[in-house]
């Protein structure tokens, strides 16, 4: 589909997102829902948390702007909604037991198809509160829907017509333990390869096959098994292009061609949970961890085609499973502690810090506005900026709670709560 060149990770994923809406289906309903946006992947077409093609947001969330189109009930899952052009594709753990696909009708949320497999998993006690469901979000090229079972699977479908196209059991095939959090790790699709954190390693594949290419970071499959945060193509980053990855106890780069690490970085971390995925931000990589530190490193080209790493800053506050967003220079941060930071990124000083909130958001940004969804069904509009925590409105959109990333293409914001899909109008 693409030959990986050295250029910027967000002109080449917005070429991936506009290949996605091409090559979908075709026609589209006849509806005035804006569906001229995709989200194809984990945190968007950028896979920041950022909305590069979406309308202008409004100025604030009302009862007016922000309807509800539809609803779909559904069994309970952590993974994402993958919105194409004219189609939403959606995870379920059925009765402990199934792993369900569905492809729902964008506009309607009518079931298109429906695919499914043995796949269910007990995660530890200390866990279980929250569920044992299917957690990553699955990856879409315009053609094909790559997903992430529970039991380190990773199966892809025809996107017109849900048939497998081919499945890779890790267990099997590299003779590793099962997970016991389960395939957390998001899927990244690249050019005609998918990239996944599976078998206690990183493992790039043939997209068209499954076979793998290379196998790298391999640990054993030690501490409860393969990593929870996802990779990320960030381009020539100090010269040389890279995925960023973040195992359960280091951070990493890695060439994307030859499996090749790059450099590596221990990260302190309370039984590896190093969840959430790492930023850049210029030169340099950020990330924070649960029982561990917020850091920041700057990556510079060393001798003999190396890399050389050094720690820009260290500071106290502790991330968990939310995802930073980046506007100019600061890093927008939900916190182990429940609480919301601004850290500026240059000198690692907190600008604010509120008072506690839910204990997980995902967030999705347009420059200085974002949208964040905590796990209590709330969703907060705020504007972005290191003066203060500026909130501009908030809205209850789930009775259920919702651990699922926000997703929004076009005039569209789609909700997964725990017990179905909920699709607003944002105009």
């Amino acid at each position: 589909m693409f030959t990986v060149s050295y250029f910027d990770r967000r002109r080449f994923l917005q070429v991936t997102a506009a290949v996605g809406l091409a090559t979908a289906a075709t026609t589209l309903p006849a509806a005035d829902a804006d569906v001229s946006g995709v989200w194809p992947q984990w945190r968007g077409p950028t896979r920041d948390g950022q909305t590069p093609n979406s309308p202008t947001w409004p100025d604030t969330l009302t009862d007016d702007n922000f309807q509800q189109s539809w609803r779909v009930e559904l069994e309970p899952s952590y993974s994402g909604p993958i919105v194409a052009a004219d189609r939403v594709f959606v995870t379920e753990t059925v009765d402990r037991k199934f792993e369900v696909v569905r492809a729902l009708d964008r506009v309607t949320g009518k079931e298109l198809w429906k695919q499914q497999w043995d796949g269910a998993l007990t995660v530890p006690f200390f866990a279980a509160s929250n569920g044992s469901w299917i957690r990553a979000t699955p990856a879409f090229d315009g053609d094909t829907l790559y997903v992430a079972g529970m039991r380190d699977v990773l199966v892809a479908l025809d996107a017109q017509t849900g048939q497998e196209r081919w499945r890779v059991d890790f267990v099997k095939q590299l003779k590793t333990p099962v997970p016991a959090f389960g395939f957390v790790s998001s899927p990244l699709v690249l050019g005609d390869s998918v990239y996944v954190q599976a078998g206690a390693s990183v493992i790039k594949l043939n997209k068209r096959t499954g076979e793998i290419v290379w196998r790298t970071l391999d640990d054993g499959g030690g501490m409860l098994g393969s990593a929870f945060s996802s990779p990320v193509y960030v381009g020539s980053l100090a010269g040389r292009e890279q995925l960023l990855v973040q195992t359960r106890d280091k951070l990493a780069g890695v060439d994307p061609t030859n499996g090749k690490e790059l450099w590596s970085q221990q990260i302190e971390s309370f039984r590896g949970m190093n969840i959430l995925t790492p930023t850049i931000w210029q030169d340099h990589v950020f990330t924070s961890s649960y029982g561990g530190k917020s850091l920041l490193f700057k990556l510079s080209p060393g001798d003999n085609d190396s890399l050389s790493l050094a720690e820009a800053w260290v500071n106290k506050t502790q991330g968990y499973m939310s995802s930073p967003v980046v506007w100019k220079d600061h890093a927008y941060l939900h916190l182990k502690n429940q609480r919301f930071t601004c850290i500026d990124l240059a000198t690692g000083k907190e600008a604010w810090t509120t008072r506690p909130y839910g204990k997980y958001w995902s967030i999705i940004a347009q420059q200085d506005r974002a949208l964040a969804l905590d796990e209590r069904g709330t969703l907060l509009y705020l504007h972005l900026t290191p003066e203060k925590f500026d909130l501009l409105a908030e809205r209850k959109v789930s009775e259920q709670e919702s651990w699922a990333h926000l997703a929004i293409a076009g005039d569209q914001v789609f909700v997964r709560d725990r017990r179905g899909l909920t699709t607003f109008r944002w105009r």
